[in-house]
């Protein structure tokens, strides 16, 4: 690793996106235990605020043993001047300057490449991650997590301000990445989040690669992460500057799945599948069956409606069954911390989209099996069935029963 050095700002690191596993350190610095990166692009209206509520923050956790990392991408308002003056009153803060890269999440790479902690965190500098949640995160780590998220789909979590077209836009590509990479995404309810803190021993000689954004992925799909945690957070709408969320940020994301997925080495630690929950899953779908046949039987014979209108009214019938039980009772944990009507409401919603989902994938692989493989078109719906249980299970566990809201 090189590096070029410049007056009273921090070297920056060049070469392979590699945390080391012990600080390279001058004799005149002390390591800390936390070290958070704030990686900055033309955030001179925010940096003086954010530093100072992050060090006050710091201060009363952990009285000089954490360090502050902002690192400016050469930001044409100058952020990293902005910053660099504030060093004499804050001698926690550190500041980095690239002049050569470009991009969030190399930035953060480099930042932990310099940082002296055991524990290495994230935050933006436009103050829309709230810096209360950090005392939160750092206790999961202290209690064995190795690897604590900042979440918007947990209890306690929520967005403030976003509309139906970035809510959408935000649990689609969510749900994009559960099926392309499911044992990296579904580790996680919020796998956008850039809201997080690791040990650095879950990621030291990892080669990282990331494209976009999104570091978070490349976390937990290059880590050695064992143990994750959660902290929900209300994500707050930008006070200064513009906004950086593009969609070509959509579209990073989607290629740094699919990078991650073909070329990329996944770490071998992944989520385990939740065998009861799933269980109870498949219990309240057989009943679903009988509910269906029922209503099905009662509609056409008994009420004489024609059999398509019969067909999509049992169907319906059998949804709100099943809904019903599996909300009291496979996702009750979960539903029991976001009550009220609205909230179930949203749920029953997205439970219903994710089964019309099912219904049109079973038709595809049912014609796929018998069509494309010969198989026999009983042995393709059987086999479409069981597979599509599995995408209803585990889509409605990672989307329909996240919902949160913020609490007024």
């Amino acid at each position: 690793m090189t590096i070029n050095v410049s007056r009273s700002l921090l070297p920056t690191p060049t070469g392979l996106l590699e945390i080391p596993a012990l600080p390279e350190v001058a004799q005149t610095v002390r390591p800390v235990y936390f070290s958070l990166v704030v990686p900055t692009y033309n955030e001179g209206r925010n940096i003086q605020r954010i530093v100072s509520i992050l060090t006050g923050l710091l201060d009363q956790t952990f009285p000089h043993d954490y360090e502050l990392i902002v690192v400016d991408d050469d930001s044409p308002d100058r952020t990293w001047e902005l910053a660099q003056q504030m060093l004499p009153d804050y001698p926690q803060l550190r500041v980095m300057r690239r002049q050569t890269e470009r991009g969030l999440s190399t930035a953060v790479i480099r930042g932990w490449q310099v940082a002296t902690g055991q524990v290495l965190g994230v935050i933006d500098g436009d103050l829309q991650h709230p810096p209360e949640v950090l005392p939160q995160l750092l206790q999961k780590i202290a209690q064995g997590a190795d690897l604590a998220v900042a979440s918007r789909h947990v209890e306690g979590g929520g967005t403030s301000d976003w509309g139906v077209v970035r809510r959408f836009l935000s649990r689609g590509a969510q749900l994009v990445g559960l099926v392309i990479l499911p044992s990296v995404v579904g580790r996680v309810s919020d796998p956008m989040s850039g809201y997080f803190m690791v040990r650095r021993s879950a990621i030291s000689h990892c080669l990282m690669n990331p494209l976009g954004y999104k570091i978070l992925l490349e976390v937990l799909g290059r880590g050695q992460v064992r143990e994750v945690a959660e902290v929900g957070y209300v994500f707050q709408e930008r006070q200064e500057g513009e906004s950086k969320v593009t969609w070509r940020q959509y579209v990073e994301y989607l290629g740094h799945l699919v990078k991650l997925r073909s070329r990329g080495r996944i770490s071998r630690f992944t989520a385990k599948f939740p065998v009861d929950r799933f269980l109870r899953f498949g219990l309240v779908g057989l009943s679903g069956v009988a509910v269906d046949l029922a209503a099905f039987y009662l509609l056409r014979v008994h009420l004489g409606l024609p059999i398509a209108r019969s067909t999509m009214l049992s169907a319906e019938v059998a949804v709100i069954n099943n809904f019903l039980w599996n909300d009291l009772w496979t996702f009750g944990d979960i539903s029991q911390n976001q009550p009220g009507t609205r909230q179930r409401l949203k749920r029953f919603l997205k439970f219903n989209l994710v089964c019309l989902a099912g219904i049109i994938l079973q038709a595809l692989l049912v014609s796929l099996l018998h069509d494309a493989f010969g198989m026999n078109e009983f042995g393709s719906k059987l086999m479409a069935i069981v597979l599509v249980t599995f995408w209803n299970f585990w889509i409605n566990l990672k989307l329909s029963w996240r919902v949160t809201d913020v609490r007024k």
